[in-house]
């Protein structure tokens, strides 16, 4: 939902409050940007409450140094998520899954994962005894 757009309404440290249209507050867990290209503000914010009158209280996975009151905040509509599969085997990947390895981007068609999801079951474990070499 890449047009339900809020504005920043308070900045206290990592927590930042947001505002939205009460029939458009953004799930929690959701990822919204907020982004000031005068500023070179890209930040990126995880939804963690609704604590009333439209407000939504996110944490910030960034430095918040330079947002201020007003700011547009866009609500993704979906949680932050990360590559998954062969391709990252050998990468280095930020919070936001962004490789920091300079190997070059990951393909956008790359299949991604919620960073907040269930864990597996113990069914789905493997439970076998081995060495590991970690190199």
């Amino acid at each position: 939902m890449a047009d339900n757009i809020g504005k920043v309404v308070q900045v206290i440290g990592a927590t930042v409050d947001c505002e939205f249209h009460s029939d458009h507050l953004p799930e929690i867990l959701n990822a919204i940007k907020i982004e000031d290209k005068e500023k070179e503000i890209d930040l990126t914010v995880e939804a963690a409450m609704h604590i009333g009158d439209n407000i939504v209280r996110c944490v910030s996975l960034a430095s918040t140094d330079g947002l201020v009151r007003g700011m547009e905040a866009v609500d993704t509509g979906a949680p932050i998520s990360v590559p998954v599969g062969e391709i990252t085997l050998g990468r280095v990947f930020n919070l936001l899954g962004q490789p920091i390895d300079n190997l070059g981007d990951i393909p956008k068609d790359t299949e991604r994962s919620p960073i907040h999801r269930p864990t597996p079951s113990f069914a789905e474990q493997d439970t076998t005894t081995e060495i590991l070499e970690t190199g």
